[in-house]
């Protein structure tokens, strides 16, 4: 454990003073941080309540992480895809890239040390964390204890009840509306989970606003920038724009994490659109149901890998109707494409 005193009474090492980030150029990392210009910030005491700031303690370095960690007599666990953050400036761009404010009601995905978390208090905002392994819950439960500003839910994410939790914590605060504020979910999730992540969260525009993400650097651009009639266009291709606009923000080297992956990162922000402005079609599960038929196949031509649900002619003469080919395969059809097919030839 932390701590608390040690959080609230030290006075903070120098830190650089540094520039907005270009979205596409890697922040340096830790070794490379020049020491010119630095300056000092001391700390404000941290008192719940309305207008409260959280403090701002030392920052979560390597040493920090590892005395963390050491406290419970943990060690970062693979089965889990456990890597933490060591670099506080990335986590402030992260938390700038959602545009957290006072007030702003947090989703975060396993908080680990809770590094990510001390920025999202200190931003002013309310924050339920999600931490399947219970001794990080603790940790990060015990460390911000004093903030009255934060919920650990020691729970699988992917089997968590995400809706009505944050439900709940939006009626637990007295000065919020819950009809017109909306959540943000600003998170350093473990790459190995990311696409069960994206297909829990991004249907539910009703309550969440937005969704930021770090993300393993080739699975956010394929997500972002794949193209029509490449390998990397897939269905989480047609299912992230049928429900977000995505943006790839920045790019994480491998250096700024412990242990250091394989891979560089990258955070990505996901804009949710509202359900009235989701793309029209009858049924929403008949619709990717046909997305992924097509893509099973996807050497296949649809009017072979889609004669479950009519026949060739029919699907020939649909495809000709939205100007498309009859020999038409499916990573050459555009979101608006598939959904003028299936409301062509599914029949409710």
């Amino acid at each position: 454990m932390l701590p608390s005193s040690l959080s609230y009474l030290q006075t903070l090492p120098p830190i650089p003073n540094s520039a907005t980030p270009n979205p596409r150029r890697s922040p340096l990392p830790p070794e490379h941080v020049s020491t010119e210009g630095i300056r000092r910030r001391t700390l404000r005491i941290a008192c719940a309540g309305r207008g409260w700031k959280a403090a701002r303690p030392a920052s979560d370095d390597y040493h920090a992480t590892l005395k963390a960690l050491n406290s419970k007599g943990r060690f970062p666990r693979k089965s889990l895809g456990q890597h933490y953050m060591l670099n506080s400036e990335i986590n402030d761009q992260l938390v700038s890239a959602a545009g957290v404010g006072e007030g702003d009601v947090v989703l975060e995905i396993g908080p680990g040390t809770g590094s990510l978390t001390n920025v999202l208090l200190n931003s002013g905002a309310f924050v339920l964390a999600v931490e399947k392994d219970k001794h990080m819950a603790t940790l990060v439960s015990e460390r911000f204890s004093s903030t009255g500003k934060l919920k650990v839910l020691t729970e699988d994410i992917v089997k968590c009840h995400v809706r009505s939790h944050i439900s709940s914590l939006f009626e637990s605060i007295v000065e919020m509306d819950p009809e017109t504020k909306k959540a943000k979910v600003v998170a350093n999730i473990p790459f190995n989970i990311s696409t069960d992540v994206i297909k829990l969260l991004l249907p539910m525009g009703d309550i969440f606003s937005e969704v930021v993400l770090l993300l393993q650097d080739e699975t956010a651009l394929r997500l972002v920038e794949s193209s029509l009639r490449t390998s990397e266009y897939r269905p989480i291709n047609i299912f992230v724009n049928f429900y977000s606009d995505p943006e790839y923000k920045f790019k994480v080297p491998r250096t700024n994490f412990f242990p250091q992956p394989n891979v560089d990162a990258a955070v990505v922000s996901f804009k949710l659109k509202q359900p009235t402005e989701y793309p029209e079609v009858s049924s929403r599960k008949s619709f990717f149901s046909l997305v992924n038929s097509a893509f099973n196949e996807k050497r296949k031509m649809l009017r072979k890998s889609l004669q479950h649900i009519c026949t060739s002619l029919e699907i020939e003469e649909a495809l000709r109707s939205i100007s498309l080919l009859p020999t038409s395969r499916p990573e050459e059809l555009t979101l608006d494409d598939f959904v003028k097919l299936h409301n062509l030839i599914v029949k409710e």
